[in-house]
């Protein structure tokens, strides 16, 4: 039952397009106790499916910009076979503490912008 509320919660999370394998990577790895190694590597095979059906939905709504997400891909194609063979190489236990610090950093990236958000409104008011 577990599988079916983060599989849900890890699509929605997708389909808006911040990155639903963050979910998907912690219930793999806390709730279901797998290696870090198979969890990431699970997540990249969830991503396939999710990710064709949310470029589905915004290609027919007109929001991608075909040449930046060519270009994009393909770099990020790069980016992720030298990121596959890295991880190859990293302990599990050193690879959750850097998937940690990569989430942390993000977590404190997206307070700072609220904060910034919330003073510039507050100052126009």
């Amino acid at each position: 039952m577990l599988e079916i509320i983060f599989g849900i919660i890890a699509g929605i999370v997708t389909g808006l397009g911040m990155g639903g394998g963050t979910v998907l990577i912690l219930f793999l790895s806390l709730f279901l106790g797998l290696d870090q190694h198979v969890a990431q590597a699970t997540n990249l095979v969830f991503f396939i499916p999710t990710s064709l059906a949310a470029i589905f939905t915004n290609i027919k709504q007109k929001n991608i910009d075909a040449k930046l997400a060519l270009s994009i891909s393909f770099y990020g194609i790069i980016g992720a076979c030298l990121g596959a063979i890295i991880a190859k190489n990293i302990s599990s236990e050193h690879l959750k503490k850097y998937f940690a610090i990569f989430i942390l950093l993000i977590a404190i990236h997206e307070v700072y912008e609220l904060y910034k958000e919330y003073k510039t409104k507050r100052k126009n008011a």
